[in-house]
């Protein structure tokens, strides 16, 4: 089965194998939004996906 890339190219696998990826929804129509918020979202967060999910979208990763 093929890797699916469009969804790899928004992940991260650390050196631990934990999956990061940017908080969506932080493209465009920011200024609505307070700082507090704005800063929130720049940071990454960890993603659980199951064992399925991951081999077929992250093989070869150790994740």
């Amino acid at each position: 089965m093929k890797t699916n890339k469009s969804f790899t190219k928004r992940l991260r696998v650390t050196k631990n194998g934990k999956i990061v990826a940017r908080k969506p929804g932080q493209n465009h129509f920011n200024a609505k939004q307070s700082g507090q918020k704005r800063l929130a979202r720049k940071r990454a967060v960890s993603i659980t996906l199951g064992k399925r999910i991951t081999r077929r979208f992250l093989p070869n990763t150790g994740a």
